[in-house]
């Protein structure tokens, strides 16, 4: 289809850097390959930094670069605040020349979102990743009450203005409900697939992805547990490390693998390992694509999922549940609304706990592979890619898109037009 010819059924709205490695542009991906699959021709707005990805159908378009505002970090912050006003302005233009039928709003963007719907009279979707006002308090970003409680009137106003509400938690779908979002308004979609993320051949800001981790060669003498992901503060990289210290003596060929993390936070963990005498056993790889983290889980002897907080299911759980290996997990609200004992081993966020658990896996492996086996055919019979289809195309016909194509598992053919753009 020429570029001429061409006209999107649905505006994306994503700010965030699209694509980087990280959680909520990994949801945003997923969302949109899905949903491109299904027939959904789509203009994905979305900040400048990050990379184009390949999806037939799917059309990115990017604001204006502003380097002294990059990089963007995790969470609200003032940086996101001036790209938000850029982002609402090229919303705005979009909608003028475009008059989409379907905008679908990832996170903050609802609430301009939800102010230019009675103007456009599209049907919007929210995508609601996370409560807004709970992150503003999680991040530090802000103490004030009378903010917060902004926040929480806004983001009341567009759960109840929109035409379709998606949540990726119980905890979120919970909230959700309370609010008074109608249950057949209501759509709980984990992100709970990871194929390869397709990225497309002309990156506008390639992202940078350490190569170290091809050097990690798996062995059966060499029991290797495996962290991919963040090294955000809240994610306890720091506490596997020093859990890790306590059962080296007794699994003196264990092996930690810690993939993820900027150069600065990798630096810092790397202090953590020197400092408990672990250099030699605590491998960094640095950021890993998709592909290379999907092969550290499946070779690992066991995964790592050691947050501290939080209400959110990670999207690294699915993965983990999927690989057939066994997961150590902490017992937090983030995990235990997905999993429970018969699934991994829930430890307590301590460094004492997850090395127990640590011990628990490598002791005991007939143990480990029961769960590890049960926590497979739990992926498989509520998570794996059918039913996120199915979720999709629900979704889809609750919103009157009746145009939906039948889905397949292996990716369409062909190149999607990736390119950066201003609506004129």
């Amino acid at each position: 289809m020429s570029q001429t010819k061409r006209r999107a059924d649905m505006l994306v709205v994503a700010p965030h850097p699209f694509f980087t490695p990280r959680g909520t542009p990994f949801s945003v991906y997923y969302r949109t390959l899905v949903l491109a699959e299904a027939g959904v021709q789509i203009d994905l707005l979305t900040y400048h930094p990050g990379q184009d990805v390949d999806i037939p159908g799917v059309r990115i378009v990017r604001i204006p670069r502003i380097g002294f505002l990059e990089p963007v970090p995790v969470g609200p912050s003032v940086k996101k605040l001036f790209l938000d006003v850029f982002v609402l302005f090229w919303t705005i233009g979009m909608l003028i020349r475009h008059r989409y039928g379907l905008v679908h709003a990832h996170e903050e963007s609802v609430f301009w979102c939800r102010a230019l719907k009675p103007f456009f009279r599209f049907r919007l979707i929210y995508d609601m990743h996370s409560s807004l006002p709970q992150q503003l308090e999680n991040f530090g970003f802000t103490k004030s009450k009378i903010l917060i409680g902004i926040f929480r009137f806004l983001e009341d106003s567009c759960l109840k203005a929109a035409d379709a509400v998606i949540t990726i938690c119980p905890d979120l779908r919970d909230y959700a409900l309370q609010q008074g979002v109608p249950e057949d308004k209501h759509f709980l979609i984990e992100n709970s697939i990871f194929d390869d993320v397709r990225l497309a051949a002309s990156p506008s800001a390639p992202v940078a992805v350490d190569s170290d981790a091809e050097d990690v060669v798996f062995s059966a003498d060499i029991p290797t547990m495996v962290y991919a992901g963040t090294f955000e503060k809240y994610q306890g990289i720091d506490r596997v490390i020093k859990a890790f210290a306590q059962i080296t003596d007794r699994h003196k060929q264990a092996r930690l693998v810690l993939a993820g993390g900027t150069p600065e936070q990798v630096a810092a963990m790397k202090a953590v390992a020197a400092d408990a005498g672990l250099s030699d056993q605590c491998v960094f790889t640095g950021r890993v694509s998709k592909t290379t983290a999907l092969r550290l889980n499946r070779e690992a002897d066991a995964l790592l999922s050691p947050r501290i907080d939080g209400t959110n299911t990670p999207l690294k759980v699915y993965e983990q549940l999927a690989s057939g290996k066994p997961l150590i997990a902490t017992r937090i609200w983030s995990h235990t609304q997905v999993l429970d004992d018969d699934y991994c081993f829930l430890v307590e966020p301590t460094p004492d706990s997850i090395a127990e658990g640590m011990c628990a896996v490598l002791d005991n492996p007939e143990e480990a592979g029961r769960r590890a086996s049960n926590a497979r055919a739990l992926y498989d019979q509520k998570y794996a890619r059918p039913i996120y289809e199915t979720k999709i195309r629900a979704l889809l016909s609750a919103v009157g898109f009746r145009d939906a194509t039948p889905m397949t598992h292996t990716p369409e053919e062909g190149q999607a037009e990736a390119v950066s753009s201003r609506p004129e």
